[in-house]
C-alpha cells in the first residue's frame, strides 16, 4: 500500500441539507447539492448519510437502472413495496421484498433495473433512523428489478471485515435463470450487478482490521481499483488511521478515496479514537 493515493473527504465538506424530517449529508452530487469534483468514484454514484425523524420518510418513489442499498446504523426503516399495503401493517403474509422493518445490522438491496417503486419510511413513533443510502451504476441497463435483504451480527463485524456485497457470479451476460438464482461471487453475500464489493467492520480502540482489495478472485478488474472508506457519525469519538499513515486519519463523518491499488492489496485500518469505529468499505472497478 506504499504507492496508494489516499485523498480525504472531510465531513464538513460534504453536501448537507436539513429538511426537518430529514437531515442528510451527501458525499457525491445529489438532489440540490452539486459538485463537479464529486460526481462518482468508479461505479459508486451516491453515498448519503441520512437521519429520518419519527413518523416520516420517503413515500412511494420510483428507481431505475441503479443498484441501491441501505445500511442501517440505528433505529428502524420500513420498506414497503408499492403494491403492498399502507402504513402500520403488512396486508397478510408478506416476503421481505414486499414489507420489511429494517433494524440495526440490516442491509437491504434493490436492483432498480427496468423500474421499481417502493417506500422507505420511519414508522417508529419516537426514535429517528440513521442509515447510509448507497447507489452504484450497474453494468447494464434494463435489468429485472429485485430485492435482497441481509442481517449482520455485531459479533461478525467485530471479528474483522464482513463482506456484504459481491458481483453476480454469472456476470454481465447472465441468463434469465442465472439472474433468478442470484448466486454471488462470494458465498453469503448479496449479488450486485457491478464489479464491486462492500464490507463493514466494527473496530475497537487500538485494534486493527484489514480489507483485502478485490476479495479473493471475486472481481474482474484487478488493476487500479477504487476504494472508498466511510466512517459514519455515531457520536462515539471514533477515529481511524488508514495504511498506517498520519495524513490519512478520519474522524466521524469523514471518508477517503483510495486509488492506485490492485486486487490482493491489503488496506489496514486502525482504530485510534476513544470509541469503537464502525466503518464501511466500497471497493469498485
Amino acid at each position: 500500500m506504499s504507492n496508494a493515493k489516499i485523498t480525504l473527504r472531510s465531513s464538513s465538506a460534504r453536501g448537507h441539507a436539513d429538511h426537518g424530517w430529514l437531515n442528510t449529508y451527501h458525499t457525491f452530487s445529489f438532489a440540490s447539492y452539486y459538485s463537479p469534483t464529486f460526481q462518482s468514484f468508479g461505479c459508486l454514484r451516491v453515498l448519503n448519510e441520512d437521519r429520518v425523524a419519527p413518523r416520516s420518510g420517503f413515500p412511494t418513489h420510483a428507481h431505475r437502472d441503479a443498484e441501491i442499498f441501505s445500511y442501517i446504523l440505528s433505529g428502524e426503516l420500513t420498506h414497503r413495496d408499492s403494491m403492498h399495503g399502507k402504513k402500520g401493517r403488512s396486508n397478510g403474509a408478506a416476503s421481505k421484498d414486499d414489507y420489511y422493518v429494517m433494524k440495526r445490522g440490516d442491509v437491504q438491496f434493490t436492483t432498480g433495473g427496468s423500474g421499481i417503486a417502493h417506500a422507505e419510511e420511519n414508522e417508529n413513533e419516537t426514535e429517528q433512523v440513521h442509515f447510509l443510502q448507497i447507489w452504484c451504476l450497474p453494468w447494464k441497463k434494463g435489468l429485472t428489478p429485485r430485492y435482497h435483504t441481509q442481517s449482520l451480527s455485531e459479533e461478525e463485524k467485530r471479528n474483522g471485515f464482513v463482506k456484504i456485497l459481491s458481483p453476480l457470479k454469472a456476470g454481465d451476460d447472465a441468463t434469465a435463470e442465472e439472474e433468478k438464482e442470484a448466486v454471488p461471487s462470494v458465498e453469503g453475500t448479496i449479488p450486485i450487478h457491478a464489479d464491486f464489493l462492500m464490507g463493514a467492520s466494527i473496530i475497537a480502540p487500538s485494534a486493527k482490521a484489514a480489507w483485502k482489495i478485490g476479495g479473493d478472485g471475486a472481481v474482474k478488474a484487478l488493476k487500479d481499483r477504487k476504494v472508498y472508506v466511510h466512517l459514519p457519525i455515531r457520536h462515539l469519538g471514533a477515529k481511524i488511521r488508514l495504511a498506517g499513515r498520519d495524513d490519512a486519519v478520519l474522524n466521524e463523518g469523514d471518508g477517503a478515496f483510495v486509488e492506485k491499488v490492485n486486487a490482493g492489496d491489503e488496506l489496514v485500518v486502525e482504530s485510534v479514537g476513544e470509541g469503537e469505529a464502525e466503518m464501511v468499505v466500497l471497493d469498485s472497478d
